[in-house]
């Protein structure tokens, strides 16, 4: 069964993934922060006896954070399955996801409820239409907190109203090469929209586009606001693209790149996601015959917490970048 990570679709060549979060409060129970160990689990309950009452509960598998490893928590996050701040709190925390891992349901979180629903490309509206179907489920089940004058409520004033927010994960690496990133971003942020990169320091040159206002507006122009935005960007890095396909040295350090990941030895967390950048730019240009899929998959199974867990025990950082590094030439052979 394939990963949204390991799909393509929609202007795949610079959207990675569409992605749609709701966020949803019971209204009978104060918001996370404020809960007792006991309230919570008590919400927690409700919230898994919901869907298991439901029409896709054989789609979905509880994961109580409690039980698994450091590594394993932290990988569920690198995965955007799960916060960071959620995947550190493993004594409290439990999420759902779906078999094919394109919905995650964080319980108790910053808000009781927050649907993550994704889909490979650009494709907001098949996203939306996953989170919407469990968003159904919750409103009718139970007694979501809700304001005729404010939408939904949420623990966070940013998201009241709609609760949602609308998420494309873009590689812009020929733009990053123009320096247009800072102007692209102020440009969005006049829009209501940010634009920010999805690793520290902007590794791996994906940037994550969303929207910043929820209320006032419906969840349709939310949606197609973002949609418009990131079509204008998909063909900004496309013409950028093709200005540096003339460029004959930045098209051998292509190549040398995937040459390096086909023979090294050690690779850290940030060499990786720079180099897998230009193998997956220089496959959008036609220089190699390797799928988009490999590509996504290197950029988000072999982060740090991932490859410590597949090691099944704690390693050292030298370790890590060696078994890095061997996963890597393995899925390149």
């Amino acid at each position: 069964m394939s990963r949204w990570y390991q799909e393509s679709k929609k202007n795949s060549d610079v959207v990675l993934y569409s992605k749609i979060r709701l966020a949803r409060n019971l209204a009978d129970f104060p918001f996370p922060n404020r809960m007792s160990r006991e309230v919570r689990k008590n919400v927690t309950k409700k919230i898994y006896a919901t869907v298991k009452s439901s029409p896709v509960a054989n789609e979905f598998d509880v994961i109580n954070l409690a039980d698994a490893s450091r590594a394993k928590a932290l990988s569920y996050a690198e995965k955007q399955y799960i916060s960071p701040q959620f995947a550190k709190d493993t004594e409290n925390s439990a999420f759902m996801l779906s078999a094919d891992e394109d919905i995650s349901i964080m319980m108790c979180e910053e808000d009781h409820i927050k649907i993550n629903a994704f889909e490979a490309g650009q494709d907001l509206n098949e996203a939306y239409r996953k989170a919407n179907e469990l968003d159904d489920i919750f409103i009718r089940s139970l007694k979501i907190a809700y304001s005729d004058k404010l939408g939904f409520l949420t623990s966070s004033p940013i998201n009241l109203g709609t609760g949602l927010k609308a998420s494309f994960a873009l590689h812009l690496p020929a733009l990053v090469q123009q320096n247009a990133l800072y102007k692209l971003s102020a440009m969005v942020s006049k829009l209501g929209l940010s634009l920010r990169p999805l690793h520290k320091d902007g590794a791996g040159d994906v940037y994550v586009l969303s929207n910043l206002v929820s209320l006032g507006i419906s969840e349709k122009s939310a949606i197609d606001n973002v949609d418009a935005i990131c079509t204008q960007i998909v063909k900004q890095e496309r013409a950028a693209r093709e200005q540096l396909s003339q460029d004959k040295d930045f098209e051998d350090k292509i190549y040398r790149t995937l040459g390096i990941l086909k023979m090294a030895r050690k690779l850290n967390e940030s060499e990786l996601l720079d180099m897998v950048s230009l193998v997956r730019l220089g496959i959008s240009l036609g220089y190699f015959d390797i799928d988009y899929s490999t590509a996504g998959e290197l950029m988000f199974t072999m982060l740090n917490a991932t490859i410590v867990d597949k090691a099944g025990a704690d390693i050292s950082e030298d370790m890590c970048s060696e078994l890095r590094a061997r996963l890597v030439r393995e899925k390149l052979e």
